[in-house]
């Protein structure tokens, strides 16, 4: 269970409380609205961290995608290279061998 999940339930769990307390006890209406008002606060704040986390998740979402995309053109153009040096290498070679056959036609 995550951080927010425990605070989730930990929240629900108090606002659970609050309202067996506002049913149960009679207490003055300053405080009985003093309770729904802090209760809506605090529900106004949860739906605010929840809007905040799936903004955070979409956001995360994103930029690994945009990672991952980004590691696989950085691999592509890594081959591409590689591919390139090796293409070099033998042609490098083949003008070696032709430079001696070259030479043993010259002698």
């Amino acid at each position: 269970m995550s951080i927010f999940e425990k605070k989730e339930k930990n929240l629900n769990e108090l606002l659970n409380k609050l309202n067996n307390l506002t049913s149960t006890y009679s207490h003055s209406s300053y405080e009985t609205e003093k309770i729904k008002t802090e209760k809506n606060q605090l529900m106004r704040q949860k739906f605010e961290i929840e809007k905040k986390n799936q903004e955070l998740m979409r956001e995360h979402k994103y930029l690994k995608e945009k990672i991952d995309s980004l590691q696989e053109e950085i691999n592509r153009k890594s081959n591409m290279e590689d591919k390139f040096n090796q293409d070099i290498e033998e042609l490098s070679q083949e003008t070696e061998n032709l430079v001696n056959e070259v030479e043993k036609w010259q002698t």
